[in-house]
């Protein structure tokens, strides 16, 4: 029997700050391959990634599994009270940057995985997509692995994400889905002058001011069956001037967005667009923008799929998960595109904390209903 706690201890102790590897993919790729699986570096743009395929290629019936070995930087070292690489057992948690989020997720899907093509080898085939990348721009992971497996021919029936999933209590929530985001860059541009003599300048900041109180005070929905409310954040307004007598020639500022599925990002720019343009018309200063679109919002509709990896929580938990679409965004953004995905992992309390840490018997039971969802999978 392959220890998942063992295993992400390992993993714990590889250094593998975003983008290092660390040796965590390394220690992923001698483990699987041992047990028989198929394994190929998918590196791209100086990203480490994994590919792993135990059965035949091709497979009707191939069940998958993507998470990510790459963590955030510990920050202040002094302010932990154990190393953060040195994956100290105590007090029955496994102590850690990582722990939670998410290397004791890999390592219980690929204990999983092992133990079960060691024990029952079904008539299909499992697939592990693993990537150094996401905890970063995430433009060479997991999408480096899908890219590759389409040019590969290599399919996945249906994907299981491991991060963690769970607010407060074991089994509690999966996720069928997740909100868009984006973020829009303002830049306002008026003229220079001598706060003195307003009249002779363009102040750009009435104008901010005006384009971010109507943004803010927009109500974008009410929210969707299966989603909250949609979300905007202004998150910074930026003139950097020291001087108290000058009005600035520019104004920044930053605006970010988590929508559901009543939007897509096109319809959104257009109407951010549309905003400034009505600002920029009624005060004579200059509005430009730009965005950047991390992921639009997608749906796995709750069917089979869903039901069986539900089911597989309730059996090891006594726990029925809420099936929920909240939250920031993952991988699974990605994985929607090549086949139908879920998410279900830990308790993610901790993650990216100092201290951060994963119960013990969490990890063992995360193994345990990965191990169910493959049993059932391929009944």
């Amino acid at each position: 029997m392959t220890d998942p706690v063992a295993l992400t201890a390992a993993l714990i102790r590889c250094p593998s700050v975003t983008p290092l590897e660390g040796g965590a993919l390394q220690l992923l790729q001698d483990r699987l391959g041992a047990a028989g699986f198929t394994c190929v570096r998918v590196d791209r743009g100086g990203v480490p990634n994994l590919f792993a395929r135990w059965g035949a290629k091709g497979h009707a019936r191939t069940f998958g599994f993507n998470g990510h070995t790459d963590v955030v930087p510990v920050g202040d070292a002094s302010a932990w009270s154990v190393d953060p690489f040195g994956a100290e057992q105590k007090d029955g948690f496994l102590w850690g940057r990582g722990a939670t989020d998410m290397k004791s997720g890999v390592a219980a899907f690929a204990a999983a995985a092992i133990d079960y093509v060691s024990e029952t080898p079904p008539d299909g085939a499992i697939i592990l997509a693993i990537t150094g990348d996401e905890e970063g721009d995430a433009q060479d992971g997991t999408v480096a692995l899908l890219d590759w497996m389409k040019a590969q021919g290599e399919q996945m029936s249906a994907c299981l994400v491991g991060e963690p999933t769970c607010p407060e209590r074991m089994g509690e929530m999966m996720k069928i889905g997740r909100r868009g985001s984006m973020t829009a860059f303002f830049t306002v541009k008026g003229v220079q002058g001598h706060s003195a003599y307003p009249d002779r300048a363009l102040n750009p900041l009435p104008a901010m001011a005006r384009l971010m109180a109507r943004l803010a005070a927009h109500t974008l929905d009410e929210g969707t069956e299966h989603f909250d409310a949609s979300t905007l954040a202004i998150t910074t307004i930026d003139t950097g001037n020291p001087a108290t007598n000058v009005i600035p020639a520019e104004c920044r500022a930053t605006v970010n967005i988590r929508f559901n599925d009543a939007h897509s990002s096109a319809s959104l720019i257009a109407w951010l667009q549309e905003e400034a343009a009505r600002v920029a018309e009624s005060s004579g200063a200059k509005i430009t923008m730009t965005t950047k679109v991390s992921g639009e919002s997608f749906l796995t509709p709750p069917g089979a799929f869903s039901e069986l990896v539900s089911a597989a929580v309730r059996t090891e938990t006594n726990v029925t998960p809420v099936l929920s679409t909240s939250g920031g965004t993952s991988d699974a953004r990605f994985v929607k595109d090549h086949c139908p995905v879920v998410e279900f992992g830990l308790v993610g309390k901790t993650m990216h904390q100092v201290d951060e840490r994963v119960e013990i018997a969490h990890i063992e039971a995360l193994k345990r209903i990965y191990s169910r969802i493959l049993s059932d999978y391929f009944a």
